[in-house]
């Protein structure tokens, strides 16, 4: 009995036996305060994560205001451009037409003394006689033929015959050779035609000589 007590008290100079409840409370300090060191870490992350978005998203939306900015200066030059280009166009245009009608003017001006002398020739044979042989009669029907068709061609290029017989007097149309009374008629209105005119494209290219009616003082 003595030696079973004496086997369990320990002996002289053993090691104290240390309490275990210091280290237990010391390893759950250290694991809760990594637990928590854990959780701030990610949250100091996502902020810092925050922060470089939206650095970035600024960056990104500025940069996108500037290729706006320079979309809309390209696009102004585009619009002036297509517009230069488009006047230019209608400029070359109308200088084209202009030479082509300067052109096309002198040429007429020449063939109007031909038309001329049809009229002289025509209007110096009296259909109305029977005196002419039937020679004459056909000589008088070609060269009217002949001025029938000269003149369609002229037509045919915006040549056009100016006759204001009975019509009111224009300055731009007509030149005013002379003036006579005409109780019958309106004053101001051609009653003879001296030179037929003609025009180009509209154009007054030569005017009728015409006499007026003069005006009742």
């Amino acid at each position: 009995m003595i030696r079973a007590l004496s086997y369990m008290v320990p002996r002289t100079g053993a090691l104290p036996v240390r309490p275990v409840y210091r280290s237990v409370a010391n390893a759950r300090f250290y694991s809760q305060a990594k637990n928590e060191n854990a959780q701030e870490e990610p949250k100091q992350e996502q902020e810092n994560k925050k922060e470089e978005q939206g650095s970035e998203l600024q960056e990104l939306q500025q940069k996108l205001q500037n290729k706006d900015k320079e979309a809309a200066e390209y696009k102004d030059r585009l619009v002036r451009c297509v517009a230069d280009f488009r006047n230019l166009q209608e400029v070359t245009k109308k200088d084209v037409q202009k030479a082509k009608d300067f052109a096309l003017q002198k040429f007429a001006k020449d063939l109007l003394e031909s038309v001329d002398n049809f009229g002289h020739a025509l209007n110096a044979f009296d259909a109305a006689d029977s005196k002419h042989s039937s020679e004459v009669k056909e000589l008088y029907t070609g060269v009217k033929m002949t001025r029938d068709v000269f003149e369609k061609t002229l037509y045919k290029y915006g040549i056009e015959k100016i006759e204001p017989l009975g019509q009111q007097f224009d300055p731009n149309q007509h030149e005013a050779t002379f003036e006579l009374d005409q109780p019958d008629k309106e004053p101001g209105t051609v009653f003879f035609v001296q030179q037929v005119g003609f025009s180009l494209n509209s154009r007054v290219i030569r005017p009728a000589k015409v006499g007026i009616v003069k005006a009742r003082e």
